[in-house]
């Protein structure tokens, strides 16, 4: 039995999936890790790619998005006696060979989070990167340089990659996020800050990201000038919001 699962969200990546899964695969392999894919009730022939390639998924059967979907994985993950959960979007945006760098960083118990930063170094790392590396359009990179410094005024924490979504989880923060603080739609920046002010311990790591182009989004499916402001309204949001009662409760 497996301590580790590997979450991917789905919505229409028909086109992209088949890049990705072999590679996923043996990347999971390696760690000993179980993959589950969340299909929210794509419209294209994605559940078919799943299948085919014999990958265990959850299918919603209507589109809740982004922040649903990863959350049916958090509590499939709680469900069934996961210590550590990693997930990566479903586009071949991020490089599964990092996975192992998150599960060796969860395993020293001196973080509830890892966040997979596309701006930092990533020298360490025996390998390449598989092509030319993504850093966000013009509006993404200066919504992210915001959010830094926003969080840093709400949190006193510089994350330099708050919109990442290469993100790793201990049994402690996978409790927290199957609560009803985490965000239901696009958490990003807003999720941290509320990580941050419920006593969980968040650490970065570089990851190498990759630019996918991609005719439905799940994970930014508005617009990026509206999902600026609605992360700062987010911001607000959370940064006024009590903090959990319950987080403290540990197994």
């Amino acid at each position: 039995m497996s301590t580790v699962l590997i979450i991917v969200p789905v919505h229409n990546e028909a086109r992209l999936l088949p890049g990705l899964l072999p590679r996923l695969k043996r990347e999971a392999k390696k760690i000993n890790a179980h993959i589950l894919a969340i299909n929210d009730a794509s419209t294209d022939s994605s559940l078919r790619v799943l299948n085919n390639h014999k990958i265990h998924t959850l299918s919603h059967s209507t589109q809740l998005g982004y922040g649903s979907t990863i959350q049916t994985g958090y509590k499939y993950a709680m469900r069934f006696g996961y210590d550590y959960v990693i997930q990566l979007d479903g586009d071949g945006q991020h490089d599964p060979r990092c996975l192992s760098a998150f599960l060796q960083e969860l395993k020293k118990k001196e973080s509830d989070i890892i966040i997979g930063s596309r701006y930092l170094s990533p020298n360490g790392y025996p390998f390449p990167p598989l092509g030319p590396l993504y850093y966000g359009t013009v509006v993404r990179r200066i919504g992210i340089h915001l959010f830094r410094w926003v969080l840093l005024v709400l949190s006193f924490r510089w994350i330099t990659d708050p919109t990442s979504g290469y993100i790793g989880f201990n049994r402690d923060a996978l409790r927290f996020v199957c609560g009803k603080s985490f965000p239901f739609d696009y958490p990003d920046a807003d999720a941290i800050l509320t990580f941050l002010k419920n006593g969980l311990r968040v650490k970065e790591i570089p990851v190498y990201m990759y630019p996918v182009q991609k005719d439905h989004a799940l994970h930014r499916g508005c617009g990026p000038i509206w999902y600026v402001i609605k992360v700062f309204i987010s911001l607000f949001i959370a940064f006024i919001r009590r903090r959990e009662n319950n987080h403290d409760e540990r197994s």
